[in-house]
């Protein structure tokens, strides 16, 4: 019996116009934010800037302690301790990321907020302890409308764009995008692949033209 496949087609992830839309609007809303909301608001664009910059599942996302972030290195990732199927892995991301989530750290430290190494690195304040993946998916809405982006999107679009992105940025690396993605079967990579092949004929329809 032939095993199905899950579809994905363009209105599940963001163009890049999207993206640095949605980005710009989370930074907006940081900087602009003072009194109770400036946490809250500080927090949002941190999540929607790694969640951009990682891929993670929204799950693996509200997991996170600040001890899972490495940054020491020359090149930075963090330790995703357990992923769908119980499977740990590393995921690197980029320089900006890094500088971010480094202020990051810092701030949580001057405000004191908890960020040892077993410290969740977004923290919930009603509960003192980890962001729940609907508090997370409410972050990102709050953002989406900032952007005015559609409200059909959801947080788990952020993890269909970073794959379709890195897939083209990679220059077509499926394995690249299931390594970072914690995909176990290439099977299920492949649907970015499906979804970005026209991007990919028109780039070679334009080859040396």
């Amino acid at each position: 019996m032939a095993v199905s496949r899950w579809a994905l087609d363009e209105s599940k992830f963001l163009s890049t116009r999207q993206v640095k839309k949605l980005l710009w609007a989370a930074k907006r809303r940081a900087e602009q934010n003072a009194g109770p909301g400036a946490r809250a608001a500080l927090r949002d664009h941190v999540i929607m800037h790694l969640a951009l910059a990682t891929g993670l599942r929204v799950a693996e996302l509200a997991m996170l302690t600040c001890g899972d972030i490495l940054i020491d290195g020359a090149m930075a990732s963090l330790r995703v301790r357990c992923g769908k199927g119980g499977k740990p892995r590393t995921v690197h991301f980029n320089g900006a990321s890094k500088t971010l989530l480094l202020r990051y750290l810092q701030w949580k430290k001057e405000h004191g907020e908890p960020a040892s190494d077993e410290a969740p690195l977004f923290l919930s304040p009603a509960t003192g302890s980890f962001m729940t993946t609907r508090a997370l998916q409410k972050a990102f809405k709050r953002c989406a409308a900032a952007a005015g982006l559609s409200p059909h999107y959801s947080i788990h679009s952020l993890r269909h764009t970073y794959a379709c992105h890195l897939y083209k940025a990679s220059g077509w690396n499926l394995r690249l995008v299931q390594k970072q993605l914690g995909h176990t079967s290439i099977a299920t990579t492949q649907v970015y692949a499906d979804v970005m092949e026209p991007k990919l004929r028109k780039a070679l329809e334009r080859l040396y033209r």
